[in-house]
């Protein structure tokens, strides 16, 4: 049985109607339509409350229905994406934020000859971990916002 009938079937058992669903789980009475239409299918919070709400386990409410473990698989693997992501963004600032710490700990000394001898190198690569950690920041929120939507 495919995830919509599954919805339909489970809401009708308990005489309820979609808006009374749709209140029970905080979303709208177009999203439940849609559902059960299979039309677009929930998050795996959203399938959590639903089996929550119903009193059933994961396995009875997903399992059924080919496309909904498929897109349950797809999401925990976008989960894990943008984790990854979010560990390489912090990750990388603090590279930069340490190379500028060290620069500054290192100093500048100035021997016998009048050399001036500085671990210059620090800034540029510095600047680079920071640019590295900016961008992959932007591509996480950007991911964060489309999943949103």
């Amino acid at each position: 049985m495919d995830f919509g009938a599954q919805i339909k079937k489970l809401r009708t058992s308990k005489n309820l109607t979609q808006e009374q669903l749709s209140q029970k789980l905080n979303v709208s009475r177009q999203t439940i339509s849609s559902w059960e239409n299979n039309r677009n299918l929930p998050d795996l919070e959203m399938v959590v409350t639903i089996a929550k709400t119903f009193q059933l386990s994961l396995d009875q409410l997903i399992l059924g229905d080919k496309t909904m473990t498929t897109k349950l698989m797809n999401d925990s693997s976008e989960v894990r994406k943008m984790r990854i992501n979010l560990y390489v963004t912090i990750i990388t600032i603090l590279a930069g934020v340490g190379c500028f710490v060290l620069f500054n700990m290192i100093g500048s000394t100035l021997d016998g000859n009048g050399v001036l001898h500085e671990p210059f190198f620090l800034v540029p690569i510095g600047y680079l971990f920071l640019l590295m950690g900016l961008i992959s920041g932007f591509i996480y929120l950007f991911r964060k916002l489309r999943k949103r939507n």
